[in-house]
């Protein structure tokens, strides 16, 4: 899905690596160059980059607008007295 803002270990913010992880990798870096290039160097904070699985792409067609689609129901509607 989205990556994680955080190391869920340390609480290093890792989530604005992955792009430039992404790019590294399309340069013919390999993983752990591109690592040393972003300078993660605890184990924790590679899990984080190496481990996650970009799945948003694949379910944003999926989606459907959420905005005005739930229809009240009946019983919400009944009044009750005020009390005061």
């Amino acid at each position: 899905m989205i990556i994680p803002v955080r190391c869920y270990s340390c609480g290093k913010v890792v989530g604005n690596l992955y792009e430039q992880y992404q790019m590294l990798l399309d340069q013919d870096y390999t993983e752990a160059e591109a690592l040393e290039a972003l300078h993660l160097e605890r184990y924790c904070c590679r899990r984080m980059i190496l481990s996650h699985i970009d799945l948003i792409d694949d379910l944003v067609p999926y989606s459907v607008p959420v905005t005005g689609t739930m229809q009240m129901m009946g019983s919400l509607q009944t009044s009750t007295p005020l009390r005061r």
